[in-house]
């Protein structure tokens, strides 16, 4: 298993949006198409928003506080004709449950946890370099999404 970090909700051309897990090393991406709802509920616990009622991640992480259960890790496990597959793994009164799951639910439950999220080395095999993801103009706007100040630390993340 890999560690990966949710960097952030990004948009593709025709404005679907995408979820970004990247790597340790912030070298490799792993972009993952997913649905507008599941994008606003990953995009608002990236920057802390909370809400007044629950939305529906906030409603499964309490009724898995209330059961007893902590959500210790996401596995981005499987991808199968160009659709990826994740577990949850939650650990119980009674021992550890892995309950499959959408990427997109498993991470918006992930970042509300405070769980840990991994791919695969089969997904690690569907990566992107920053460069194969981002054309070269666009790639200024990358390097500030990955927080790299830089372009020299741009070029010596890529390798």
């Amino acid at each position: 298993m890999i560690p990966v970090q949710v960097k952030e909700i990004a948009f593709d051309v025709s404005l679907s949006p995408v979820v970004l897990l990247v790597d340790q090393s912030q070298k490799r991406v792993l972009p993952i198409w997913i649905g507008p709802f599941e994008a606003q509920s990953i995009a608002m616990a990236l920057q802390g928003v909370l809400t007044p009622r629950p939305m529906t991640h906030d409603l499964m992480k309490s009724v898995c506080e209330h059961l007893g259960a902590t959500l210790r890790r996401v596995v981005i496990s499987d991808i199968k004709e160009g659709t990826y597959y994740a577990e949850m793994h939650l650990q119980t009164r009674s021992g550890e449950v892995i309950i499959d799951s959408r990427p997109s639910d498993a991470i918006a439950l992930a970042l509300r946890a405070g769980a840990d999220v991994y791919i695969s080395e089969k997904v690690a095999n569907y990566t992107l370099s920053v460069e194969e993801l981002v054309s070269e103009e666009d790639q200024e706007e990358m390097r500030k999404l990955l927080g790299l100040t830089s372009p020299d630390e741009f070029k010596k993340s890529l390798h």
